[in-house]
């Protein structure tokens, strides 16, 4: 289905459907920025049942299948804006490519424009989309953490996330209590906390 036929089922009586994504690689410290706070979103929050929350890791091209299921795209990921580390930058819409095609995080990680330059020829390009990006300071330690720059922005990540959210209409709820492990976006040996302490022990 094009995006036109999903816009126009939208438009009898669909809420659109939005994916909140998170893509990076966690072995590469500040490149698991998007994965860190989509993780973390997931977390705190639920969504209504037209929002997806996914965490992208490093799946690449795979990503097109959800783009042509969603109408509109939330991205989180590390990038290279050549700022101070630990630099939040909110871009949109055609602006995206621009940022994310300008330096790939990752020889092992299809870059995003790619992601979306598929989607478009496919006609599943979202008609709205937001990237939240961090730039990073450590590209290079091989299983380490977030640096403390990026770790720091975390909070203001999801708080941009909300506010995007928020003007295309979607209200979230503030999860009361800690996540079932089964509900988690990523399994216990590599969900935040426990990867942050085997790094620390």
């Amino acid at each position: 289905m094009g995006a036109l036929d999903r816009h126009r089922e939208r438009r009898q009586g669909d809420l659109p459907r939005v994916l909140v994504l998170g893509i990076g690689n966690i072995l590469w410290a500040d490149e698991g920025f998007g994965v860190r706070a989509v993780e973390e979103f997931h977390r705190r929050y639920r969504v209504p049942d037209h929002v997806t929350v996914l965490d992208g890791g490093t799946q690449g091209l795979y990503l097109v299948n959800f783009l042509q299921e969603h109408d509109r795209l939330l991205v989180f990921d590390a990038i290279d804006y050549g700022l101070e580390p630990g630099t939040m930058k909110i871009v949109r819409d055609d602006e995206v490519p621009k940022f994310t095609g300008a330096k790939k995080m990752s020889l092992h990680q299809t870059g995003f424009q790619e992601v979306l330059s598929a989607a478009d020829l496919l006609a599943a390009y979202p008609e709205t989309l937001a990237l939240i990006g961090c730039q990073p300071l450590d590209l290079e330690d091989w299983g380490g953490p977030l640096t403390e720059p990026v770790r720091a922005t975390l909070d203001r990540a999801l708080d941009a996330a909300l506010a995007i959210l928020a003007e295309w209409g979607i209200t979230v709820e503030p999860r009361v209590g800690e996540i079932e492990a089964d509900d988690r976006l990523l399994a216990n040996d590599i969900d935040f906390a426990a990867y942050e302490r085997r790094i620390e022990a």
